[in-house]
């Protein structure tokens, strides 16, 4: 492998990985516009086994906002990712997948509108799997799925909650 190839591959590393972050940041600002830009043209997201809905990134990125509501205070936390990219894998195309763990906690939103303490009461934790395609913009998210594997709720669960 030459000094080109190999810059090359970390070059794309460093971009996936922003993408990631991106992805993570406009969840937890409710940047829904943002959210729908780090998106290719045919994206779609699947978040069901959160409780969520499957669907373009335009619906998802709706139901996200409305739901989302539920949590003022929000914070994703994407390690271990496992990039690879698809000409490793014999593909033909400029593809990558991501595996990454996640732990998101959130707090509720409070009834009386005393949303003074912002520590978590709702946390879940799981797995993203991404799925990416280099476009003439960069590169952008065709997939992504959320496999939760838990969740700890607060002590007294307020009406109003996902599931």
């Amino acid at each position: 492998m030459t000094q080109r190839v190999e810059l090359a591959i970390v070059m794309d590393r460093l971009a996936v990985d922003e993408l990631i972050t991106e992805y993570a940041v406009a969840v937890d600002d409710g940047d829904w516009e943002a959210y729908r830009k780090l998106f290719a043209p045919k994206g779609r997201a699947d978040y069901r086994s959160a409780g969520g809905i499957e669907g373009t990134a335009a619906d998802v990125a709706g139901w996200l906002a409305e739901s989302m509501r539920l949590f003022p205070m929000r914070q994703h936390l994407i390690v271990n990712r496992r990039i690879r990219f698809g000409t490793l894998d014999h593909d033909t195309d400029d593809t990558a997948r991501v595996g990454a763990d996640y732990v998101n906690p959130m707090r509720f939103a409070k009834e009386d509108g005393d949303d003074t303490s912002t520590a978590p009461d709702f946390v879940c934790g799981g797995r993203y799997r991404f799925g990416l395609l280099r476009t003439p913009d960069g590169w952008r998210l065709t997939e992504v799925v959320v496999e939760e594997k838990w969740r700890r709720l607060p002590e007294r669960r307020p009406e109003a909650v996902i599931n």
